[in-house]
């Protein structure tokens, strides 16, 4: 199948996103099915096309182990439109809490995240609070 040039660069932008959500899910060594079907709304929210969402996330995981420097992930991210940010920053409490708790590492993740996505702290926990609510 061939792609349009601008479907090539949306789909790799898309799975240096989802390296970011499978990052943040294999921060803990448990990353299960909830987190992934979490990943996957998120990328369709975002604009993944249904039928290469299976390789987006495959493309996802190769980049997320190939790499240990978060910067990586985050590039793309820090030049979407607020809306999306914040999409993402969501995405990223959901699945830190779809085991319905935070480990040190995962809020070390989100620290680092905030400032490297210029989220300011009151953004960040009013998002935190706002899933926390919604997992309760």
């Amino acid at each position: 199948m061939f792609f349009k040039k601008e479907d090539e660069n949306k789909t790799n932008d898309l799975a240096k996103v989802a390296a970011l959500l499978i990052h943040a899910a294999r921060i803990d060594e448990d990353y299960s099915k909830d987190e992934e079907e979490i990943i996957k709304q998120s990328l369709l929210k975002l604009g993944a096309d249904s039928i290469n969402l299976d390789s987006i996330i495959k493309e996802g995981k190769i980049i997320e182990s190939d790499t240990n420097q978060i910067l990586e992930f985050t590039k793309e991210v820090k030049n979407m439109d607020e809306n999306n940010k914040i999409l993402i920053i969501e995405t990223l409490w959901r699945i830190i809490y779809s085991n319905q708790e935070a480990d040190m590492y995962e809020t070390s993740l989100m620290r680092r995240l905030a400032g490297l996505l210029y989220i300011d702290n009151k953004t960040m926990g009013d998002i935190k609070e706002k899933i926390k609510k919604q997992k309760s």
